[in-house]
């Protein structure tokens, strides 16, 4: 991370206790969420610098333990002029495989390092234009794939936070930042944001523009975001993509109708996943919701020996001038599985996209008269150390089926680090995507 010194400005005394119910007990700016900062915002009761001085006080007190961030300039940040917008003054972190045109941008790889594009990706254009600032870059995986960054869980400094999306959810998680951009191409935004106690909402494929962005694979890789509530995630992914998203906050005329679905990786769950889903399964059922056991039919156990074919080539390509340029400083993990999308003959390739995109088209059927599905977000709460940024088998179907996914907080596991429970709906119904995962979160709070 760059050499910085922070220093904190505070609030101005007309900030101190203007707060309305919810906000009235929350004297730090920081512990707002997007959605309370913009309505204090837009009323003119905080000022967008005084909420981007606690965020930065925030990270001056904890980014040396919980290294969050790949790139960070304090006086950068402060610098910025934000623009009138849905997203005015809310500072955001940004995922390090977004291209950024006044900040580094070097996709966790040595090989990128000190590289600085000349503009920023679509996605981060769009963020701006709104009226977000930008306060830095945040730690990914190598190329959003492989090797972890140094970003720790903020609850306990041992395990990991998750990825690759690891700075994003970790920065959420720990009050850097209200809001921030991470990608998925199997579980790297949805995972972290369970393993943090965080909502990750991991949109319909190609809702919010990729261009600029490094992509892993380019038929399943997605933009998504983490923040500290669903209506954020609605807020910021409203404002970047000009969908009406709606207010999730709005409460439904009635309850869900609801499918608990195992999925084909069922067998992966640890105990506190098992516990977790049959506590939430009863939670949401005392709550009024019509909760049915839904098992998705067999053919859709072809999509965990296809995902990795369409995976892996694209991998491989896309990341072919660094094999070609610098491959002695990609990680041998990463390598080996770089060679092995290599080896994935089109024949294969060509197969197992076709299954993806029959299943595609499947899924929407088989929902039948079910507002949503739910599933784990993850195989259980997150594991101690950082060789490994956790396993995606509860997620990697789903993002093969461009579905849009909202995790939320659920529970806790057996060291007392957060579960989630992921909401699933049909492609392009986002809005009740987001509708539906309020009310479960309501439900289970």
């Amino acid at each position: 991370m760059t050499s910085i010194n922070f220093s904190y400005v505070k609030a101005s005394p007309s900030f101190v206790g203007v707060f309305n119910a919810p906000e009235a007990d929350v004297m730090d700016p920081a512990h707002l969420t997007a959605t309370q900062a913009s309505r204090l915002i837009q009323s003119g009761k905080l000022k967008p610098a005084d909420l981007l001085e606690a965020c930065l006080a925030r990270i001056s007190e904890r980014e040396r333990d919980v290294q969050a961030f790949a790139f960070i300039d304090p006086g950068q940040a402060r610098a910025a002029k934000p623009v009138p917008g849905p997203l005015h003054g809310l500072p955001i972190g940004v995922k390090d495989v977004f291209d950024t045109a006044e900040m580094p941008t070097e996709h966790g790889s040595p090989i990128w390092k000190g590289w600085r594009p000349r503009a920023d990706a679509a996605a981060v254009s769009l963020a701006r234009s709104a009226g977000a600032i930008i306060i830095g870059k945040t730690v990914t995986a190598e190329f959003a794939i492989r090797t972890p960054g140094p970003t720790v869980h903020p609850q306990t400094l041992k395990h990991t936070p998750g990825g690759s999306s690891s700075g994003s959810a970790a920065g959420v998680a720990d009050r850097f930042f209200p809001l921030a951009y991470g990608t998925q191409a199997m579980g790297s935004l949805i995972k972290p944001a369970a393993y943090c106690g965080v909502v990750g909402y991991k949109p319909s494929f190609g809702l919010i523009n990729r261009g600029g962005t490094k992509l892993v694979a380019e038929n399943v890789d997605t933009i998504g975001v983490i923040a500290r509530s669903v209506a954020d995630c609605a807020l910021f992914v409203g404002a970047v993509s000009g969908q009406k998203l709606g207010d999730p906050e709005l409460r439904p005329e009635h309850a869900p109708r609801i499918g608990v679905c195992r999925s084909p990786t069922w067998n992966k769950a640890l105990p506190e996943t098992e516990r977790l889903l049959t506590d939430v399964t009863a939670a949401l059922a005392r709550a009024g919701a019509i909760v049915v056991e839904h098992e998705l039919r067999s053919d859709f156990a072809a999509a965990l020996e296809a995902f990795p074919h369409v995976l892996n080539r694209e991998a491989a390509h896309g990341l072919g001038w660094e094999l070609a340029h610098a491959r002695d400083q990609i990680s041998p993990a990463l390598r080996e599985q770089l060679d092995a999308g290599l080896s994935v003959t089109w024949e294969q390739y060509s197969r197992a996209a076709t299954t993806l995109a029959q299943l595609r088209h499947r899924f929407q059927e088989t929902l039948g008269d079910l507002d949503i599905l739910i599933t784990p977000a993850a195989t259980g709460e997150a594991p101690e150390g950082l060789a490994s940024t956790g396993d995606s088998s509860f997620n990697s179907l789903w993002t093969a089926l461009h579905v849009p996914c909202v995790t939320v907080p659920a529970g806790e596991g057996p060291q007392g680090l957060p579960l989630g429970i992921q909401i699933v709906a049909r492609r392009g119904d986002d809005h009740a995507a987001l509708k539906w995962a309020q009310w479960v979160a309501s439900a289970l709070t």
